[in-house]
């Protein structure tokens, strides 16, 4: 409050709740982190709770489930040092980057065995955020709202997308189960709908695989 702030917002994550108990994740699902990701967001999300209560701070926080694809100008991507992320991974062993794309655990409790999570595209998430903001600005209290599309796909289901996308046989290999790793994380974004107006227009799976697809090939993917 000191620098003239008083409106703040937060991007948390969808690991603050752990091992979800609903099929559908609501923002009143206990939040239980099982990796040191999720605690520390929880803990931010917590700090900043105490401080609206102290100062009267306003925050909107976003709890972001998988986020993936590019800009529509192809210019802006996903890029980590290490990649962690499963798409670009995915994408990595398509382009010959990567020898393999790893499968952590082939033995969770979902239809094929491998974790499921539900991915949104980068472009949705941005339309999220400048509609929280404009929230704050206009002088409504902040909240804690669920980014996702509320529809889930294996890691088995989004390799043979990529497949199909990228028009390649993409090679894998098993590996173990990653600590801290949920099985499954599903999104119910109906709050972030009924209160910010929020709509994912562009989060279609093929769509965010394309975008990223052709993204990278312009930093020299191509096969």
């Amino acid at each position: 409050m000191a620098a003239g702030v008083d409106a703040f917002v937060f991007s948390s994550t969808a690991a603050t709740y752990g091992e979800a108990q609903s099929a559908l994740i609501a923002e009143t699902e206990p939040q239980l982190p099982t990796n040191p990701y999720g605690a520390t967001k929880l803990a931010v999300e917590r700090m900043l709770g105490d401080i609206g209560a102290a100062t009267g701070l306003r925050s909107v926080i976003f709890r972001y489930f998988n986020v993936a694809g590019a800009s529509e100008a192809r210019d802006i991507g996903e890029h980590h040092r290490p990649e962690t992320h499963l798409i670009p991974l995915v994408l990595d062993a398509a382009s010959g980057r990567r020898a393999a794309i790893t499968v952590h655990g082939r033995d969770y409790p979902t239809p094929d065995g491998t974790c499921i999570r539900d991915y949104l595209h980068v472009e949705d998430l941005i339309e999220a955020h400048v509609l929280g903001l404009r929230r704050l600005l206009g002088g409504a209290p902040g909240g804690a709202f669920n980014l996702g599309v509320g529809r889930g796909y294996s890691v088995r289901e989004v390799i043979e997308r990529a497949c199909a996308v990228t028009g390649t046989d993409i090679p894998r290999e098993d590996g173990p189960r990653r600590p801290g790793d949920p099985s499954r994380l599903v999104c119910d974004g109906s709050l972030a709908m009924a209160e910010l107006g929020w709509r994912p227009t562009r989060s279609d799976l093929d769509r965010m695989i394309a975008d990223a697809w052709a993204w990278g090939q312009g930093r020299g993917y191509e096969r």
